[in-house]
């Protein structure tokens, strides 16, 4: 970018400023870490969007939105852009597609037996499958699932937001490998 060239606003780091859309998403393609994130969207949740923006921070390989296709991208911050995201319209398509793909399913919610994420081995290549706000995981993405994983509380609410649990989730396995 020279002198005279306006700013660029787009939401990148400093090391993206100027370059095009197609070389910020190649360069994130080279460098995507082997974990995938999930979200069951029946209910048009507005978490979405944030769970795409932590998936883009933490350089997740994609977001799989499962359910509804149509999802509320302002939390996102327009990282859906440089973000890689695939439509699964049912949790059977979605499962058959992890199973192609030899990736296991991890649920992330805090149901009586689930295991601590910090306590629990994750692996390398994973997808890590959260629910809709309020409900939670369905009894279906439940089936599915290896294993259900909690993330530990200690306050009285019942329960953190599915973007605060992907971050925490993903920066679980960005710990461990990254």
């Amino acid at each position: 970018m020279s002198a005279g060239d306006p700013p660029d606003t787009r939401n990148v780091i400093d090391r993206f400023r100027g370059w095009s859309h197609e070389a910020i998403v190649a360069d994130l393609d080279a460098r995507r870490h082997p974990f995938h994130v999930a979200i069951e969207n029946w209910q048009h949740d507005l978490n979405i969007g944030s769970v795409v923006r932590n998936a883009n921070a933490f350089l997740a390989a994609e977001v799989h939105i499962v359910g509804a296709r149509k999802w509320n991208r302002r939390g996102a911050m327009v990282t859906d852009r440089y973000q890689r995201v695939r439509h699964h319209p049912t949790l059977a398509g979605f499962a058959a597609w992890a199973a192609e793909m030899d990736l296991p399913v991890l649920g992330v919610d805090n149901l009586p037996g689930s295991v601590a994420i910090d306590d629990y081995a994750l692996p390398e290549r994973c997808v890590m499958l959260f629910g809709q706000e309020g409900p939670g995981l369905s009894e279906e993405a439940r089936a599915l699932s290896e294993v259900v994983l909690a993330i530990r509380q200690f306050g009285s609410t019942r329960s953190i937001n599915a973007a605060a649990a992907s971050a925490v989730a993903m920066h679980e396995w960005i710990r461990r490998y990254a």
